[in-house]
């Protein structure tokens, strides 16, 4: 059977530290040790402290690590994901005014 997804309307944001878009941090060590995902693209950020975490958002699927260049987006039903900027305008229309 095919259909279509229902259309949602959606906040896009590109990822950038400090925005608090996140809903937490792994320590980077951590990601590698557990060998959850290939750590060679994710946003790295480094502690007063010297150590090193990769932010996530949470959802259905579990911690879903964000990569550089990657958007958060939230849809108008609550859900958040993660999309990468090589995909992210194949699934949402681009705004004519977006400096995104």
């Amino acid at each position: 059977m095919k259909t279509k997804r229902v259309a949602l309307t959606a906040e896009i944001e590109k990822y950038e530290p400090g925005k608090g878009l996140e809903d937490g941090f792994e320590l980077l060590s951590e990601v590698v040790t557990k060998g959850w995902i290939v750590t060679d693209f994710l946003v790295k950020v480094k502690r007063p402290d010297g150590r090193i975490v990769c932010p996530y958002i949470l959802n259905r699927r579990g911690r879903v690590f964000i990569g550089e260049g990657d958007y958060v987006i939230l849809d108008s039903d609550g859900s958040r994901h993660v999309c990468g900027a090589d995909k992210i305008w194949m699934r949402y229309e681009k705004p004519e005014d977006a400096e995104l």
